[in-house]
This record gives C-alpha cells, structure tokens and sequence, in this order.
C-alpha cells in the first residue's frame, strides 16, 4: 500500500481590474488528495542543484485526471510552504499502471 497524503495547492488567479485597468489577483486554495509525497534520493538532489540551482525538497506524485495547473505554484505540505518549479513531468494515463501520472518538483519556500 502506497501512503498519500493531502496537500494545499495555492494558484495566483486573476479576479478582476482595478480603476486603472489592471488586473486584480487572488490566491485561491485548493485541497488535493491522494497525492504521493516523495523524498528525492541524494543523486537527484545534486543534479538537480547542478542543473537549475534549484533544492529539491519532494517530487510529488499527483493522480491521474488532475487537470489543476501546478507550475510556478505555493503548495503547503504539511504544514509548510513549498513552491513548484519548473514544468510537471506527465505520463500517457494508460501508460501507467498506478494511480498517479504526473510528478511536480517543489523546494522549500519561506
């Protein structure tokens, strides 16, 4: 059995204009569940830092169906923030025998 957990996804949306004619955002919040929290291994750590300068913190794998736009986005894990980054790496759903074809990179976000 695979543990998964719940994560808050936080996406930066736009909700209006002001009186100048620019837009407004808003952060809206988003519970997402069943979602693999993974501990990259030391080899993906020191790539990843070498390749993007980027700390890898977790790789997050995300279920099958889920149409929410994850790049550039805050998620809390446990408690904490994270920030996603770069673009999610998404597998063919018929490809994958599991429950989850899509991985999201995050680093810690204070």
């Amino acid at each position: 059995m695979i543990a998964t957990e719940t994560v808050i996804l936080i996406n930066h949306k736009q909700v209006g204009v002001d009186e100048f004619n620019a837009p407004t955002y808003e952060n809206v919040q988003k519970a997402i569940s069943d979602v693999i929290v993974g501990s990259p291994t030391f080899d993906q750590q020191v790539t990843e830092f070498n390749l993007s300068g980027k700390r890898l913190a977790f790789i997050l794998g995300i279920p099958k169906g889920d149409k929410n736009d994850w790049e550039d986005s805050t998620v809390l894990i446990r408690g904490k923030k994270f920030k996603t980054y770069g673009p999610p790496l998404e597998q063919t759903e018929a490809n994958v025998p599991l429950r989850w074809n899509k991985q999201v990179k995050v680093e810690r976000f204070t």
